[in-house]
């Protein structure tokens, strides 16, 4: 039952985070058509009737994709910890054993935890930082505590994750 929640969990953070990339590419292709249609435009003597019409490239699209970008990383974490999709390379650990490799993957587990923890803690202080002092995006002018707070949302999922696998790693369970 609580493999299934965690499970449900990181796939479903997973989702958003896919959501937030197709939104992502649509923008910049938006973006970039609107930039593309302008300078032809200008190039063709009617650049201020298609400035008129609203049709350009999309304002702050950097700062977006910027944001976007942070959270759907932090929103794969889970489900890559889950499913021990990480890259790696086992060239050394090839040859070993299935009680060597069952030892080296608990270890990872553990560490990868760590570190997902030692992340979120900083990313929670760097939100503290962002929101004290009321920093905001260069174009669109919206807080960057937003940024912070999407994407610490999904680590605080990756840390939850990655614990669960650390302890089943641990006992020498599968995930699934």
């Amino acid at each position: 039952m609580f493999h299934l929640l965690i499970t449900r969990l990181a796939q479903g953070t997973a989702l958003l985070g896919g959501a937030v990339l197709i939104v992502l590419v649509c923008l910049v292709c938006a973006s970039i058509t609107g930039r593309e249609l302008g300078a032809l435009a200008i190039m063709a003597g009617f650049g201020a009737l298609v400035r008129g019409a609203g049709l350009g490239p999309v304002t702050g699209d950097y700062e977006l994709v910027e944001a976007g970008m942070a959270f759907a990383v932090f929103s794969f974490l889970p489900l890559t910890q889950l499913t021990q999709s990480h890259a790696r390379v086992d060239i050394f650990t090839a040859g070993l054993g299935p009680r060597a490799n069952a030892v080296l993957s608990a270890f990872w587990s553990v560490v990868m935890a760590l570190v997902i923890l030692l992340i979120t803690w900083r990313l929670f202080a760097g939100m503290q930082d962002k929101l004290r002092y009321g920093e905001t995006t260069f174009l669109l002018q919206f807080p960057v505590w937003w940024a912070y707070a999407a994407c610490l949302g999904a680590a605080c999922i990756a840390c939850i994750v990655s614990l669960y696998c650390a302890a089943l790693r641990l006992t020498g369970k599968r995930a699934g």
